[in-house]
């Protein structure tokens, strides 16, 4: 991730469904966000580029950048998304011309002599491993490497390589492309249009049919080649020339170096392939070497989970309805004499609904996790379903921002609710709204501000164009904070919840503890955060290694999980404080799920070290706590919220329940 969840029924048929969601059979249907573009014969397609990544520095940079030959007809951007501009994506066109079917060697560009600035930057580019992200009829370019005598896949190919034990560094300026294509015939279905990313426009009544080509899969072997500056500079681009196989001696491979000018070609072999169009995307989205212990290790943390959750809420259960039962049936006087006699969460009677405090705080924080909740959950379920599909590049980020901001009017509703049953009235609840509106966005917006004005120093893709920054704050005022205010609004028209007993006007005594009692607080976290970390350990791969993250049926079932590990733990610790007498429970219960964010953030820094070793520069490591910190900030919200609503309903129902005079 990922308001409130409502859980009315056993969990048990509903994890079953969730199984059969998840290991359903992926190719019932194409995923929705791009369609069929059949190629004919010949017919020229154009690869795009994208910005160059790399997992040691985390910032992109643009690929033109670079040296790297140009078009004809110049640079012409790709209109890009919200989510693609977030996620530092640009996406330019290439001279890199495809004709299907044909296969050809073809020569590009010689460059001038590198000057310094530009043989520094290649070799800069090639020691942080940056990788040349190219597209051709929205595949990404795939390659594959031998590691230990396991076949390694990537997407993109590195800028250059430097060779261990030698000083110099040497460009990929030869790039062998091998596109996959499947024989399409035509079934009374014609595309007689097509647009920027292949959407079609079919003709239902055609009597024809239409044959061609359908790209189903794109991948490269990246080489470096030395070749005759001088000859190649008088050939025109595209001109073709003999192909030429990589070189595995380094004096027959181009070295970087300054006045040293470069010659650009590549290799087309088109190959037909049974796969077709639905499974094309297959490839990119299975899970890599260790998929099996990714299963067995979900299921297993299933099955202990629901265990232990299932024997404490059985407990716990029997535990409280004995306690009401014995209290019930005893008449009036020994009612009283049970009172004096015995201790736990009876005695707190009359301060058990005694205001928090920081009682506006606690609003505000409930009212945005509530939102953050309501976004996890509804994106997390669309992507299940299959409606966030890899093709459509950044649709995934832009579908949380906007649910995010239509979900603002859930958030002032809670909020601004659970602060009239707090204090007994209304008044006030304008800030309440506010704060609500301004609180995680704030908080947010000046982290990301810091962030991007590193990556602005660094002339970074990733940083925000300024326009972009103002757009964004237009949409929170104008969108999040207007419907905020509206659901505050809707809060005080709706009946405050009434508490079952009276407080009392003097605070009971609480009595003293041999431990801190926050010191179990922290300690609960520790159960949510075992439901996590595993799928915790594939997103933040997904996101720091560039790799597909596309199990989100795992990922509904962790977050159905965690929901019910938030739920439990909580109402557990909040019963434990009430039976020794510490009604101070509103922030314990909303911490006791919500500390659960400690250990994400302490896992972070631990996958920083022993996983991305490879991060280098404190502008790096700046930029992955930054985003980490924004992470787990967003998880102790949402995971708080979860166990404060819980145990609200907990008590509130424990109290109700109870003979009071």
């Amino acid at each position: 991730m990922a308001g409130a969840l409502h859980i009315s029924c056993s969990p048990a048929p509903l994890l079953w469904a969730l199984l059969l969601l998840t290991v359903s059979p992926g190719n019932a249907f194409y995923l929705p966000g791009s369609y069929m573009h059949t190629y004919s014969q010949g017919e020229e397609i154009w690869a795009k580029v994208n910005s160059l990544t790399s997992i040691e520095t985390e910032m992109p940079f643009s690929y033109y950048s670079l040296p790297y030959c140009r078009p004809q007809g110049g640079i012409k951007k790709s209109a890009e998304n919200l989510g693609e501009l977030l996620m530092g994506d640009q996406i330019d066109n290439s001279p890199y011309r495809f004709r299907v079917n044909v296969n050809e060697s073809l020569y590009l560009c010689t460059t001038k002599g590198l000057n310094e600035n530009d043989a520094k930057l290649l070799k800069q580019r090639t020691r942080d491993l940056y990788q040349v992200n190219m597209m051709l009829d929205n595949l990404p370019v795939m390659r594959f490497t031998e590691q230990n005598g396991i076949t390694v896949q990537w997407t993109g190919f590195p800028v250059g390589y430097t060779p261990a034990g030698i000083s110099e560094d040497y460009i990929i300026n030869h790039l062998k492309f091998k596109v996959l294509v499947h024989e399409y015939e035509g079934r009374n279905v014609e595309i007689i249009g097509t647009g920027e990313e292949g959407s079609g426009v079919i003709s239902e009544f055609d009597k024809k049919g239409m044959s061609g080509y359908q790209i189903v899969g794109f991948e490269v072997v990246p080489c470096s080649v030395k070749r005759d500056a001088e000859a190649f500079s008088k050939s025109n681009m595209y001109d073709s020339i003999e192909p030429v196989s990589c070189p595995m001696e380094l004096q027959k491979s181009q070295v970087i170096r300054q006045q040293e000018r470069i010659t650009f070609t590549y290799d087309v072999e088109f190959v037909k392939s049974d796969i077709k169009w639905p499974s094309r995307w297959d490839a990119y989205l299975k899970m890599e070497a260790g998929a099996k212990v990714h299963w067995f290790s979900i299921m297993n943390s299933l099955m202990v989970i629901l265990f232990l959750a299932g024997i404490v809420f059985v407990i716990f259960l029997r535990t409280v309805r004995r306690d009401l039962t014995r209290y019930e049936e005893l008449d009036k006087e020994a009612q009283a004499q049970m009172n004096e006699e015995l201790s736990g969460w009876k005695l707190v009677v009359g301060d058990v609904f005694r205001e928090p405090t920081c009682p506006k705080l606690l609003c505000v924080m409930i009212g945005d996790g509530v939102q953050i909740l309501g976004m996890a959950i509804v994106t997390i379920i669309f992507s299940t379903l299959g409606f966030m599909s890899p093709a459509s590049r950044g649709m995934l980020l832009t579908g949380m921002i906007i649910l995010y901001l239509f979900l603002g009017i859930a958030a002032g509703y809670v909020s601004v609710r659970l602060w009239k049953t707090i204090k007994g009235t209304s008044e006030g609840w304008r800030s309440v709204s506010w704060l609500t509106a301004c609180f995680f966005p704030g908080v947010l917006f000046m982290v990301l501000t810091v962030l991007n004005f590193v990556l602005w120093g660094s002339k970074s893709t990733g940083a925000l164009p300024i326009s972009l920054f103002f757009a964004l704050l237009a949409m929170w005022f104008c969108i999040s904070v207007p419907l905020t205010l509206v659901g505050g609004f809707v809060g005080t028209r709706s009946a405050q919840i009434e508490f079952p007993v009276r407080t009392n006007q003097i605070p009971r005594e609480i009595p003293a503890r041999k431990y801190p009692s926050w010191l179990l607080v922290l300690g609960a976290g520790t159960l949510p955060f075992g439901t996590l970390f595993i799928e915790l350990f594939f997103i933040l791969s997904s996101i720091w290694l560039g790799r597909f993250y596309y199990v989100f049926g795992f990922l509904l079932i962790v977050l159905v999980l965690l929901v019910i590990v938030c739920a439990e733990v909580s109402v557990v610790l909040t019963y434990m404080n009430l039976c020794v007498e510490d009604w101070r429970w509103w922030w314990k219960a909303f911490f006791a799920s919500g500390s659960v964010a400690i250990y994400v953030f302490l896992y972070s820094i631990n996958y920083l070290v022993f996983d991305l070793r490879s991060l280098s520069g404190p502008v790096s490591a700046m930029l992955y706590l930054g985003y980490s910190f924004l992470m787990a900030f967003a998880i102790m919200l949402a995971t708080g919220t979860i166990g404060f609503l819980t145990s609200f309903s907990f008590v509130h129902y424990l109290f109700s329940s109870v003979k009071i005079d």
